[in-house]
This record gives structure tokens, C-alpha cells and sequence, in this order.
């Protein structure tokens, strides 16, 4: 299959939408017409969807704050993962972190999630003793 990593555009928003929620990656908290938005708002060139004739088949969007990088919404359509292109989408990402100068790539899965654990462990990310807080600063 041919298969080509290009920066995000808004045309293929629904399609993008779709893949995500194909991918279990949208939840009740998180809008992702609004996460798409704020992406295009700040650092729009670090958000890359992955095409297969046209058809959005994967997407990553990377964040740099100038001391790490965090990659989020990295999804691959199921019928297409297991061929390569999850990894793809995480070395573009990372490529382009490097070229803004981080050190550090970090993510987050979630905890019930173990297939991807071993995705990204495979990828060279490690485990690190840390633990994960958050606080919602918007009501849903």
C-alpha cells in the first residue's frame, strides 16, 4: 500500500475525527473538533496525518514547550496496523522534535492499554518512575 506522512489539513478533519474515534482515542472529556483547533492554533506544523490513496489512515500531533516534547493522538486504522506506519508517524514526530532542538520525547498511555505500552517500548520509549497528574482548568 502507498503511504505518505503529510502535515495536517482541514479538509480531512471528519476523516481525522473518525480515525480517532475508530481508535478509541476520543473520550467524553476531550472534544477533538476543539483539540484540532487548538492544534491549528499553536504550533500547526507539528500535527501529520498519514494518507494511503487519499484515505486518512493514521495521524500524530506533537507539542514542544521548549523544555520536552509530548506526542498525542498517535492513530493507525486498525485494517493498517502491524505494517509499519504507527512507527513511521512516531519518527516523523520525533524527527521534527529533534529539529526544534528537545531532548525529550514524553506520552501518555492509558493504563488499560497494554499493546501500546509494548508499541512504544519496542520504539526505544522506556517506563519512567513518575506519576501522571492532571487538573481539568476547563468543565465539561
Amino acid at each position: 500500500m502507498s503511504f505518505e506522512i503529510i502535515g495536517y489539513d482541514s479538509k480531512y478533519q471528519k476523516a481525522v475525527i473518525d480515525l480517532w474515534k475508530k481508535c478509541d482515542l476520543v473520550v467524553p472529556q476531550n472534544d477533538p473538533v476543539e483539540d484540532i483547533q487548538k492544534k491549528l492554533d499553536y504550533q500547526p506544523g507539528l500535527f501529520f496525518i498519514a494518507l494511503s490513496k487519499n484515505e486518512v489512515v493514521g495521524s500524530v500531533m506533537t507539542g514542544y514547550d521548549g523544555h520536552r516534547g509530548w506526542l498525542y493522538y498517535l492513530a493507525v486504522l486498525p485494517e493498517y496496523q502491524k505494517k509499519g506506519y504507527g512507527r513511521q508517524l512516531v519518527e516523523k514526530a520525533v524527527n521534527e522534535l529533534r529539529k526544534l532542538g528537545c531532548s525529550k520525547a514524553n506520552l501518555q498511555v492509558r493504563k488499560d492499554n497494554a499493546s501500546i505500552v509494548d508499541f512504544y517500548k519496542h520504539l526505544g520509549f522506556k517506563m519512567e518512575e513518575r506519576v501522571s497528574l492532571g487538573m481539568r482548568l476547563k468543565a465539561r
